[in-house]
């Protein structure tokens, strides 16, 4: 049976390029019957909305700046809203070649994959021409990051190049505004679909400035405190206990100082203080396991909540 596909293309402030990524969209790709393209303008303040409606597409837009993962959100309820089988996210700069969409889909129209992402590191051939060290290196380490907080090896977990079924739509609950490409990628492992990355080419343009990653300090801010959120959602047990563990082991150490003073000199004096501060430690190391085994329990409503949710997003496109 033919599918439709969604190409959405999150925007902010694209007017240069905007309307090259659209026009190089194919117009048929062998299984499809159809292939829409929605732009999601983010409150830009240059002509990126006018430019994409010239070109004949959907434009949803922001009239503020919500951010690159507020955006992607809204082009997810438009695609079920709009019974889509299939979603491709692209950026609106043109580094990414829209030609290579095939090479996106193609996995999920033959079931093998739920989520391919374009990875740029996966194969050396593929290393980005012109991309500064930092934003390589933050990469590299962003995708060792993501990969031991859910057991798999990943290569490019910070891409925007990616095609979901609608099964993915279906189960993804996105809480991020400021990117969604790391949370994604955390949501659907440990929701047991299946991720695929292929190796893709990227153009880099020597005097653009990236909208999201062009302070590197604070997007790795901000991206590690949507990761963190994210495993705390999904493992709350594992993520105080850890915190748990660290307390612990501070509280061990100023009660081995303790009790080494009382084996020397047969008294803790002077080093009482010690046994305080080791006390305070345990005790606050107590909170936060108790905290756990209380987040694990209503990890269980969660994950409830979140099947009657999708559930009910399926029923909606069975009865659309």
């Amino acid at each position: 049976m033919a599918k439709k596909l969604l190409v959405a293309i999150p925007a902010y402030n694209e007017e240069e390029k905007i309307g090259e990524v659209i026009q190089n969209i194919p117009d048929k790709i062998e299984g499809l019957s159809e292939i829409h393209i929605l732009v999601i303008d983010d409150g830009s303040t240059d002509n990126t909305a006018k430019i994409a409606a010239e070109h004949s597409v959907e434009v949803l837009k922001n009239y503020i700046n919500l951010g690159y993962g507020a955006s992607f959100k809204k082009a997810i309820h438009y695609a079920i809203e709009n019974s889509y089988d299939l979603m491709v996210s692209i950026d609106g700069d043109a580094q990414f070649n829209p030609e290579d969409i095939p090479k996106l889909v193609k996995p999920i129209m033959e079931v093998k994959a739920d989520l391919v992402t374009a990875s740029r590191f996966i194969n050396k051939d593929y290393y980005p021409d012109d991309m500064p060290l930092s934003k390589f290196w933050g990469n590299k380490l962003m995708s060792i990051l993501i990969s031991k907080v859910v057991g798999r090896k990943f290569y490019d977990v910070s891409c925007g190049f990616r095609a979901y079924s609608q099964e993915t739509l279906l189960s993804l609950n996105l809480y991020g505004k400021f990117t969604f490409s790391q949370e994604t990628i955390i949501d659907i492992s440990f929701k047991g679909l299946r991720i695929m990355e292929i190796p893709i080419k990227v153009k880099y343009y020597p005097s653009r400035i990236s909208k999201i990653s062009s302070n590197l300090f604070s997007y790795g801010v901000k991206a590690l405190k949507i990761i963190v959120e994210t495993y705390r959602d999904h493992k709350p047990f594992a993520f105080f206990s850890y915190i748990s563990l660290f307390f612990f082991t501070i509280s061990i150490i100023f009660g081995s100082i303790l009790l080494h003073t009382y084996i020397k000199i047969g008294s803790f004096h002077p080093n009482v203080w010690a046994g305080f501060v080791g006390g305070t430690f345990f005790f606050i190391a107590v909170v936060f396991f108790i905290v756990g085994i209380s987040a694990n329990i209503n990890k269980r409503i969660r994950v409830n909540q979140e099947e009657i949710l999708y559930l009910l997003k399926k029923n909606y496109l069975k009865n659309k």
